[in-house]
């Protein structure tokens, strides 16, 4: 081979790893696809899903506010007899999004039917049809929950969680029912081929509601907080409609799925930037000079381009002192809560969840 094709191959090499090679030097995203199990028996497991998601993405934002960009979350059912029979009884609920509010608007208009449970199916459906990331930087995960035997369906589960791990994607399988069950499913093998966690859960398990000297003050703050939210364009004043609606859900599921939702409005990953002027401005400074009048706020529209820059700018500032109030009486509450909790933890998605990411970011870590 002449000095010449040697070079040639060596840039060809280069130019084909760079943008793994760069993304490196860039804060990671995290992507995780949530597969639930909708049949018949799965009324807890929607039930837990629809109390705990602030409190598991909560979770997440409180760890990883400094190493990650963004997060995206996309949720599937499967084995609900009124889809269709010919897609394996599964459907893409949400795809990958940073709306966090778009994906819990989606649980509550959850149900449960009948139907055939097929994992693999679900596993491969959401690997085909996520846009999943390319850059080996960046963390891709499957949760799947359900109780029916892991290998039904057409598609062998082994096929479908080497195909996740060799596009880099981990598999956590969460088993509705005994462990030993879940072994004789095969759901510890569906994992232990991605690189993932087998745990198992008990569906219907009440999460323990308490409450604390800083819930009542946490919820006026945020009552507070969504009056910092100033929407714009045609969808702003539906969007913010279902921010209240969200607010108004969380509570209804729980107490505590409330206050963890307050939180997680004030972590870096729920961003509104496509209704909210606030975080539109705040990412984005030009954003003002491609608006028309009739894009903005009533309450905007009289003002010159300065005075709105200056109101937007107070804005920030109030939210970002609510915020700290908020984060600062959460901390307090968590201490109040840790010696109040009886010492035995409940075998719930969000502890099932929870577990498997400290595994999944410490090993990442260890490999870096």
């Amino acid at each position: 081979m002449t000095q010449k094709y040697k070079w040639l191959i060596i840039c060809l090499v280069v130019l084909f790893f760079l943008p793994s090679i760069s993304s490196l030097e860039e804060k990671p995203i995290m992507q995780m696809a949530i597969l639930l199990d909708t049949s018949n028996s799965m009324d807890g497991l929607i039930q837990q899903a629809k109390t705990q998601l602030w409190g598991i993405v909560n979770e997440l934002s409180l760890r990883e506010k400094d190493r990650l960009a963004e997060f995206q979350l996309a949720l599937y059912e499967y084995g609900n007899s009124s889809l269709s029979e010919k897609e394996g009884y599964i459907r893409m609920v949400v795809p990958f999004t940073n709306d966090i509010d778009r994906v819990s608007e989606a649980l509550f208009s959850l149900t449960t039917n009948g139907g055939q449970e097929y994992c693999a199916w679900a596993i491969d459906s959401s690997i085909e049809q996520l846009a999943w990331s390319n850059l080996y930087s960046d963390y891709k995960m499957i949760f799947i929950a359900g109780n029916e035997p892991f290998d039904q369906g057409k598609i062998d589960f082994k096929e479908a969680s080497l195909k996740a791990l060799s596009n880099g994607i981990v598999v956590h399988t969460i088993h509705c029912g005994t462990y030993e069950g879940g072994v004789g499913g095969y759901w510890n093998q569906g994992a232990w081929i991605a690189n993932g966690s087998y745990t198992v859960i008990n569906q219907d398990e009440k999460s323990i509601e308490m409450s604390s000297p800083q819930d009542d003050q946490i919820i006026k703050l945020n009552a507070q907080l969504n009056q910092t939210y100033i929407p714009y364009g045609k969808d702003g004043n539906s969007r913010q409609q279902r921010q209240l609606q969200e607010d108004q859900n969380a509570q209804r599921a729980s107490a505590e799925g409330y206050i963890q939702r307050a939180v997680f409005k004030c972590s870096p990953y729920y961003r509104n930037t496509s209704w909210d002027l606030a975080d539109a401005w705040d990412e984005e400074k030009s954003i003002l000079e491609k608006l028309s009048s009739e894009d903005l706020p009533e309450n905007l529209q009289s003002m010159t381009t300065f005075e709105i820059k200056e109101f937007l700018t107070q804005n920030k500032n109030k939210r970002e002192e609510i915020c700290q109030e908020i984060v600062k009486l959460y901390q307090e509450r968590q201490e109040y809560l840790q010696k109040q909790q009886p010492s035995s933890k409940k075998d719930t998605l969000k502890a099932a969840m929870v577990k498997a990411l400290e595994k999944q970011l410490k090993s990442y870590d260890l490999n870096k």
